[in-house]
């Protein structure tokens, strides 16, 4: 066979494959890029903070982008928050237990499925840093 068709038909089905393998590699990176990390359950958070480390529950419930739920620890009792979860980023804020109170926001990222940590701060009073992981269902 010359030398020019066996080209021609090396071309017709490269092209094809490459383009092929291209699409899957872009379909696949949009589909990573819109996957919402759901983070509805309970979580064991460590906050450590200069004067010691508190471990408090968190309860996320998640509606698309919307975080709400609780977060109950022996010292600050139970209090409601809202927040957000953009990409693996999460946000969340709890307003001041009592006028005069401070506002703690939670800023971090999400690690995996089950794992989540940041920062913490106290309204520029002050901050710390958090750890949170998802409780496993009993069995």
């Amino acid at each position: 066979m010359p030398a020019p068709l066996r080209s021609t038909r090396r071309r017709a089905f490269v092209r094809p494959l490459v383009l092929t393998l291209a699409l899957a590699c872009l379909v696949t990176r949009v589909a990573s890029a819109a996957r919402v990390r759901d983070l509805t359950g309970i979580w064991d958070f460590s906050v450590v903070t200069e004067n010691g480390t508190g471990t408090p529950t968190v309860t996320f419930k998640q509606d698309g982008a919307t975080l709400t739920g609780t977060y109950e620890s022996s010292r600050m009792g139970v209090r409601p928050f809202r927040g957000t979860v953009t990409g693996d980023s999460l946000r969340f804020s709890l307003a001041p237990a009592a006028e005069g109170g401070v506002m703690l926001t939670f800023v971090g990222v999400i690690i995996g499925d089950d794992l989540v940590k940041g920062d913490v701060d106290f309204q520029g009073m002050g901050s710390a840093t958090f750890t949170g992981a998802r409780r496993k269902p009993a069995r």
